[in-house]
């Protein structure tokens, strides 16, 4: 009989914190930028420069740890992590390995047996590294410093994870918990959510770990689910034909769907750690840790059972919208502003939605106002607009967020409301078109649609549908 394995991960996970500026240093912590111009002494390593520490570093740090249930230290300290890379301009990274300032945490999970908990075992800050770019072409490496000094967290798990679809709930719980925080954008693409992936297989009903790689160059989530399928069955394989795992440090290739060898793993020991000697301990003081637990946010469960309560919207809307609090934030505000509860959700639920799929886009990303969303329903509403033209409207809305009254009347959008003109226009279309007027009177009612249609068309979209159809039933009969 087949030997059975099971999968045993843990993940390493990098969140880059959403300062204005870097943890030790004044200087811009955005995305992008030319090469080099977000960099002075200190986050470039030169002799003789110090580090201050960035306040709000610790208070994002300790409100992620509260949120995931984690006992937080009070006196930490900072340490200096000795490695000799390109990207790394000091020699040494300041991080955190004998005083964390989170630890014993969980995050609960849903799997198909039900709610599961995944321990985190600590979340330590510290800074993040530059980054190099391999010219292949002229056979160079250069280097971008802007990155290094960004302020991290890193959330180290237990191995509590047995398949990918659990490393992937994992994460995606993570990240809605730091993007309610506001600590972290969260966006895998740009860098700001890095995870390694530590993974070992060992023969089902065993207690003992099997040796462990560690797998890194992972930027989306289906990534490394490819790289955690991939990964077990390279090692299943050499279990299989009597060969050694080699615990390592792997490189992922999402293109080749191939993992291969960086280098072998490095212990505690192999990066010398000592106290860094440029920082005083810190002290979390009662008082301080009460404040940013008094600031901490609504999230998602309790801000499900709010909406349960308070507004009539169908329990698969409350899911999307409080899937992302910056959605959340908006349903709320463009009802506290018009309070249509249903019809703002629908606007959300349908065209946001659309518009965030076809320019690939997330609810994060959403610029529009809720002030503008509120107009356009009242336009809807009053019939200043109709159904077709809101639409419009709202998509140029999504786009630039433009004010929507301002543009319906600058555009000339508003509907017609003098009967003149549209009796004169349906009684054209009725002219032009016997043979429709003929399958109505015939009793076939598809025929009114068509004669809306062609109202509406000479109407150049501005007129009610519903005005439109009452005036065709009226002269048809």
């Amino acid at each position: 009989m087949a030997k059975q394995y099971e999968t045993v991960i843990g993940l390493e996970v990098h969140v880059e914190l959403a300062t204005k500026t870097k943890i030790f240093c004044g200087c811009s912590t955005a995305f992008g930028g030319a090469p080099n111009t977000h960099t002075c002494p200190v986050c470039t390593g030169m002799p003789g420069t110090l580090p201050v520490l960035n306040k709000q570093v610790v208070e994002y740090a300790v409100a992620v740890g509260l949120a995931t249930g984690c006992t937080i230290t009070q006196y930490c300290k900072f340490d200096r992590k000795n490695y000799f890379y390109p990207d790394n301009p000091q020699n040494y990274q300041i991080s955190q390995l004998y005083l964390p300032v989170c630890r014993d945490g969980f995050v609960e999970i849903e799997t198909p047996a039900g709610m599961k908990k995944i321990g985190i075992h600590e979340i330590h800050m510290e800074e993040d590294a530059g980054k190099l770019m391999h010219d292949e072409w002229e056979d160079i490496s250069l280097v971008d410093y802007n990155r290094s000094g960004v302020p991290l967290i890193e959330i180290v798990s237990e191995p509590d994870m047995r398949s990918a679809d659990e490393v992937i709930a994992y994460l995606e719980k993570l990240r809605l918990i730091i993007r309610y925080l506001g600590a972290s954008d969260c966006k895998l693409q740009e860098g700001s959510m890095r995870a390694d992936v530590n993974l070992s297989v060992r023969e089902a009903g065993s207690e003992a770990f099997g040796t462990r790689t560690e797998m890194k160059n992972l930027n989306s989530f289906k990534a490394i689910a490819r790289a955690i399928d991939s990964e077990r069955a390279r090692q299943i394989e050499l279990l299989e034909e009597g060969k050694k795992v080699v615990q390592e440090t792997r490189r992922w290739d999402d293109n080749k769907e191939y993992s291969y060898a960086m280098r072998s793993k490095e212990d505690a020991q192999d990066y010398r750690y000592f106290p860094d000697p440029d920082l005083t301990p810190l002290r979390i003081d009662d008082a301080w840790l009460a404040r940013i637990r008094d600031a901490q946010p609504e999230f998602r469960t309790e801000k499900m059972a709010r909406y349960r309560k308070e507004f009539d919207i169908p329990e698969y809307d409350i899911e999307i919208i409080t899937a992302s609090k910056h959605m959340a934030d908006i349903f709320e505000e463009t009802t506290a502003i018009c309070g249509q509860p249903k019809k703002v959700s629908n606007w959300l639920m349908g065209e946001t939605l659309r518009l965030l799929k076809e320019r690939e886009e997330e609810p994060e990303d959403i610029r529009f106002s809720p002030a503008h969303l509120a107009k356009l329903i009242e336009l809807a509403d009053a019939r200043t607009i109709n159904s077709t033209v809101a639409k419009e409207v709202f998509e140029v809305m999504f786009d630039e967020d433009v004010e929507p009254a301002a543009y319906v009347k600058e555009k000339g959008l508003g509907m017609v409301s003098d009967e003149a003109p549209l009796r004169k226009a349906v009684e054209e279309v009725i002219a032009a078109n016997p043979k429709s007027v003929e399958d109505y009177r015939g009793g076939k009612e598809r025929a009114l649609g068509f004669l809306v249609g062609q109202t509406m068309k000479a109407m150049q979209g501005k007129a009610d549908p519903g005005a439109v159809g009452r005036l065709l039933k009226e002269l048809l009969s």
